[in-house]
């Protein structure tokens, strides 16, 4: 069908027919001209089985696979690791910090779009993770430090990351 305005009417034309449904689907004729068709498409992929119910998924791999080898290089993992073995956290936190740094490397935005986010990627270790557990990870971070003689009066002094990384290593 072909949709036209002439005036103040839209007026419907019939471009072609395919035929009738019930005479198609008895040849099985169907098949063969979704086939046929599905040549001129560049979005859709074609799967014909025989099943009406059939799923498929695809989730990406590349981005996690390089961040998860230098998250590895440089012993991210194993720093986080360490100072987190004296926290009972019902979870592994370090799987979660990774999870945020690597989705802020990679599109940014907030942890609630974090956990959107990654069921589009496959990242080791962070199936069981939820979004309460981003935001306790992220307040981990951020926690204020004992000494607290350089603060501000409105902004407590922070462990950030790369201070944690040096008190680390020169232990």
């Amino acid at each position: 069908m072909e949709n036209r305005r002439e005036g103040t009417k839209v007026v419907q034309r019939v471009i072609s027919t395919l035929g009738r449904l019930d005479r198609l689907n008895a040849k099985g004729d169907i098949e063969s001209l979704v086939r046929s068709l599905s040549r001129f498409s560049e979005q859709a992929l074609l799967v014909l089985s025989g099943k009406s119910d059939l799923l498929g998924e695809a989730r990406k791999i590349g981005s996690a696979l390089v961040f998860e080898r230098l998250w590895e290089e440089l012993g991210i993992g194993r720093v986080l690791k360490d100072l987190l073995k004296e926290r009972l956290f019902g979870f592994d936190v370090e799987r979660a910090i990774f999870l945020t740094a690597l989705h802020r490397l990679m599109v940014s935005g907030s942890d609630r779009y974090c956990e959107k986010w990654r069921r589009d990627y496959v990242i080791r270790g962070t199936e069981g993770l939820s979004l309460h557990q981003f935001y306790r990870a992220m307040a981990f971070l951020g926690e204020e430090v004992v000494d607290q003689t350089d603060a501000t009066p409105f902004s407590p002094r922070c462990l950030r990351r790369s201070e944690k990384v040096t008190q680390f290593r020169s232990r």
